[in-house]
């Protein structure tokens, strides 16, 4: 018998058992092979994209070693299933040329269906933190499930489902980048305290163009509620670099000479900088270092 997948501290069974919209499985949950052609696509899926790079793997894995996890389906009809939660397997599956699949048959209304499926997405790993808070907002709205209720079905705090809930008031852009991965979740845990919509999308030009950590822009999230304005706080102009003297381009060529490669020598106002020695291969780096150690050894 294949183990069920543990949910966030609780066996998934544990969660759907305990809902009251949904009946109890009929034959204890046995799982039963049935043909792919019967089964349906969920109308409540909560997920709409499917990477197809990595159903591509997993059809792969499945051609080679089966299905490890059973799909779960509700029976709507004589030889017709609605796939309850396992849609990326049962995709992944047709592509491996599977004509069968193993999966747990169930019995649930619509409403209880729903919540099945939208508990169960919650559970994956790979989601990112906007579908998992359409999926937490869809079980309050369309199931009638207070936060407290919620918390109780999903394993997690109150204040977790409230913070995932308030990434949906952000701008869309903010949202698709969030999506995206390109900011992170502490990133957006900190432009959603800034209460005006244009300071929200400056910072988040700012975390894409300049690569602000979760700290910096919490400090200017913190200064635009005490007031300041973002952009006269980080628009100062940059220090422009100090240009070499006669002196250090004498040396910057002189070194460029001596190692047969642009050699590039920088330096700022208050005296700091950098020699960068650049080289075309591992032949060409062993030659530098040859150099060196001449230098060294001298």
């Amino acid at each position: 018998m294949v183990a069920k997948k543990k949910a966030l501290g609780r066996g998934l069974g544990a969660l759907i058992e305990e809902s009251p919209r949904a009946e109890e499985p009929k034959q204890n949950d046995a799982i039963k092979e049935i043909p792919i052609s019967q089964i349906k696509v969920n109308p409540f899926q909560p997920r709409t994209e499917f990477d197809e790079e990595a159903l591509a793997d997993l059809a792969a894995s499945i051609k080679e070693l089966g299905i490890i996890q059973p799909i779960t389906v509700r029976k709507v009809a004589d030889n017709e299933y609605q796939i309850i939660s396992g849609e990326r397997r049962t995709r992944a599956s047709k592509m491996a040329g599977l004509e069968t699949i193993p999966a747990y048959v169930r019995t649930a209304d619509d409403q209880g269906m729903l919540e099945m499926a939208l508990v169960e997405n919650i559970q994956r790993e790979d989601l990112d933190a906007i579908e998992i808070a359409i999926s937490y907002n869809r079980l309050i709205d369309e199931c009638s499930l207070t936060q407290k209720e919620l918390s109780a079905r999903v394993g997690k705090q109150r204040s977790t489902i409230t913070n995932y809930l308030r990434l949906l008031k952000l701008p869309a852009e903010i949202q698709k980048g969030i999506r995206h991965k390109v900011i992170s979740m502490g990133h957006a845990r900190a432009l959603i305290s800034i209460e005006n919509q244009d300071d929200q999308l400056y910072l988040f030009e700012m975390i894409m163009k300049e690569g602000l950590s979760v700290r910096k822009v919490e400090e200017l999230a913190k200064g635009i509620a005490e007031g300041e304005n973002i952009k006269e706080t980080t628009s100062t102009p940059k220090t422009p670099k100090a240009e070499l003297g006669e002196g250090f381009k004498e040396l910057q060529n002189q070194l460029d000479t001596f190692f047969q490669t642009g050699v590039k020598l920088k330096r700022t106002n208050n005296g700091k900088g950098q020699i960068v020695i650049p080289f075309k291969s591992d032949d060409d780096l062993e030659r530098i270092i040859g150099l060196l150690d001449q230098i060294k050894n001298a």
